[in-house]
């Protein structure tokens, strides 16, 4: 998910503009000192009294390099924003987010891994139907209390990560959605330019309470927002129910892998013919 997205991200814009400074700038350093030799030739020429040594005109030449730098700079000028790329910007914050999301998606797993037991506990709980049963069911608890009890710590690490990866998955699905919408491109990119300023520079955030992405424009109090819950023009309407989403889930691979789906002995020993 995150690969393709970085192909779109690209450097500074300010970049190209650089460019044409250093490469054009050479090219007037060069001219200027050839007019000045010039000068001096129409001057002395006609006194007698100095000469150079035969290097000065070569020291004004303009190379082929200098000239490919140069004309290399005035096509990626044709190219520049000099109000910046939104759709970037927007691209490389998901890029961001995703990773942030991958983080908390180790931690969750590593804290679900702490508390697997729990799994394993249940099935052997729920399938216990005779008292021959439940007395194995109590012995195994008995025996293993130590293990299988779960430490507030765990629990506040396994709810934090959780908090985390809705947090990031959010904020990347929102960034992603604004930018495939071209006509919400275009109306924050018109922001950058009303404000003299680019998109680089622009704070960008994901509002949950208020369900938009906005540009807040540096320098300014003027910000520019696209809502995500088809309030505005440009048929953005991205949320889903709970049930939705939970049902999507239950169809991925992350969840049809995992110990609740797969149930304890086959998650953790690949015995998926055992049975409880």
């Amino acid at each position: 998910m995150i690969l393709p997205l970085l192909a779109l991200s690209t450097a500074a814009p300010s970049s190209e503009l650089d460019n044409l400074v250093n490469t054009s700038s050479a090219l007037v350093d060069q001219i200027d000192r050839g007019i000045a030799y010039v000068g001096a030739a129409t001057e002395y020429s006609h006194l007698g009294t100095s000469m150079s040594d035969g290097s000065v005109s070569e020291s004004a030449h303009i190379t082929s390099q200098q000239i490919q730098a140069y004309n290399d700079a005035l096509s990626n000028m044709a190219s520049y924003m000099p109000y910046g790329d939104v759709r970037a910007v927007l691209n490389e914050r998901a890029v961001t987010e995703l990773e942030l999301m991958d983080t908390a998606i180790d931690t969750f797993t590593e804290a679900v891994v702490e508390m697997v037991q729990v799994v394993e506990v249940a099935e052997l709980a729920e399938t216990a139907a005779t008292p021959d049963e439940e007395a194995a069911v109590q012995e195994f608890v008995s025996n293993n209390q130590e293990v299988l009890t779960i430490s507030q710590e765990e629990v506040t690490e396994y709810n934090q990560s959780i908090d985390d990866i809705e947090t990031h998955a959010n904020n990347a699905t929102a960034f992603i959605a604004v930018a495939e919408n071209t006509a919400a491109v275009d109306f924050l990119q018109q922001g950058a330019e009303n404000n003299n300023t680019t998109a680089e520079q622009a704070v960008v955030t994901y509002s949950a309470n208020n369900q938009w992405v906005s540009m807040q424009w540096a320098g300014t109090n003027n910000a520019s927002a696209v809502y995500l819950n088809g309030n505005d023009n440009f048929g953005l309407d991205v949320y889903a129910t709970q049930a939705e989403i939970l049902v999507a889930g239950q169809e991925s691979e992350f969840y049809l892998t995992g110990p609740t789906a797969q149930g304890y002995n086959c998650f953790m020993y690949g015995d998926c013919d055992y049975e409880p």
